[in-house]
């Protein structure tokens, strides 16, 4: 048994707050009080004066890179860097090698998975080795535990597969993801097209490239009355047409990262391919109104986008190191730092973007605070100012390193067992 004790609660699924003891027995919440005494003698008492007690954190968009890229992360590291982000669930993408297309594969991830201390759940794709001409079996790999579909990093090109498999996963009421990028539109990615590109003299990513996809697929989705989720949202012409969409049609989803809501392509020209992502940084006015997105709900999750590469990957020039940035660590920070701290929003909302709505988009039970509920939590000092140096991930690439920010996961705790503490 764990009570923590004298620690600020948020659940922002109830909106319930305040100072309030938990106890906690296996892997259930059994109370949630104000004054709870020790029940009993083996009970580890956590005292959690002057630290916000939240519901531990849920990431459905992170590559662990395991099987066939272990070099850049395994998901024992991944996990490993979740759970000190504050993070005790995450969605895994499937492009790995061989992608999970197929049962054998997605056995192996869901077993690799199990093996950790947090949740690890994955996506299945949404065709036979992303390569966009064949549908998975979605009801076979749903049935096999699959929380969701998506081809993440390669867009979907063919409207005829991409209807169907809104089709499906309507059927099955799960979400489909989509990474909208037209290709045909890109000359270089993870950079966009304007200052950024030209400081480099190349041509860059324009923001047509997404617009045009999203338009596609959001329409696509209220005619099929899909579960569709807009992934790592970049540009403010693609957040109107969600917003738009959203008036319509209630399972509209979207996604903004970490570095979207804080970096410009002014960063992609400081940083060089630390800030290279697909897709791109764009501009001041973009950033902003992802902000505004996520403030208004038309943006509903925040999500990393966690793509580690190695260093020797990332030493390469700007049109040949690959795109991503790690995420984890960082995340629950720059949200404080960029949107609590500035005034955009409060604890509470960032919460439910951070747990509380992935959650709920996957149907998972995670994301909220109650008793008979799950004991995954995350114990915060929101006061406490950290310099961003060492992580728990394998890799490093991120453009952060060295920035001062706010807040600090001091205790992670999942399934009822403390994964993480900061010492």
């Amino acid at each position: 048994m764990i009570l923590i004790q004298n620690g600020y609660m948020i659940d922002p699924k109830s909106g319930r707050e305040g100072k309030y003891d938990i106890l906690i027995e296996k892997d259930k919440i059994v109370k949630i009080a104000r004054g709870l005494a020790k029940p009993q003698a083996n009970c580890k008492v956590v005292d959690a004066e002057g630290l916000l007690v939240a519901p531990g954190l849920v990431d459905v968009h992170v590559h662990f890179r395991e099987p066939g890229f272990t070099q850049k992360e395994d998901i024992a590291t991944g996990a490993a860097a979740a759970a000190k982000g504050g993070f005790t669930t995450v969605v895994l993408m499937a492009n790995t090698k061989p992608a999970v297309d197929n049962k054998e594969t997605l056995a192996y991830v869901s077993g690799k998975g199990e093996e950790t201390d947090i949740h690890v759940t994955t996506c299945a794709n949404v065709t036979v080795g992303m390569r966009g001409k064949e549908l998975v079996p979605m009801k076979e790999l749903a049935a096999a535990g699959a929380v969701g579909f998506t081809d993440d990093g390669i867009p979907l090109m063919d409207e005829k597969i991409v209807r169907r498999a809104m089709e499906l996963s309507a059927e099955l009421d799960m979400p489909v993801s989509f990474h909208e990028e037209d290709p045909k539109l890109i000359a270089n990615n993870g950079i966009n097209r304007g200052k950024a590109s030209a400081h480099y003299g190349i041509g860059g990513s324009p923001r047509e490239a997404e617009i045009s996809l999203v338009e596609r697929d959001l329409k696509l989705a209220l005619e099929t009355g899909a579960c569709m989720n807009v992934q790592h949202i970049s540009a403010k012409e693609s957040v109107e047409l969600v917003r738009k969409a959203k008036q319509t049609g209630h399972n509209i989803h979207a996604e903004a990262t970490p570095h979207h809501f804080t970096l410009t392509e002014e960063a992609a020209i400081e940083y060089g391919t630390m800030a290279k992502m697909n897709p791109p940084l764009r501009e001041e006015e973009d950033r902003l109104e992802i902000i505004r997105g996520l403030v208004d709900g038309t943006i509903d999750i925040i999500a990393t986008d966690h793509a580690p590469h190695t260093v020797e990957e990332k030493a390469k020039g700007i049109t040949e190191a690959p795109s991503g940035i790690i995420g984890l660590e960082t995340a629950l920070p720059l949200g404080i730092t960029e949107l609590v701290d500035k005034g955009y929003m409060g604890m509470k909302q960032l919460l439910r973007l951070m747990s509380t709505n992935p959650a709920a988009m996957y149907h998972l039970d995670a994301g909220y605070l109650a008793e008979g509920g799950p004991a995954d939590l995350v114990l915060i000092d929101t006061a406490a100012v950290t310099t961003v140096e060492e992580f728990a991930s394998k890799a490093s690439n991120s453009p952060f390193i060295g920035w001062k920010l706010q807040g600090q996961v001091k205790v992670t705790i999942c399934g009822g067992k403390i994964v993480y503490r900061c010492e």
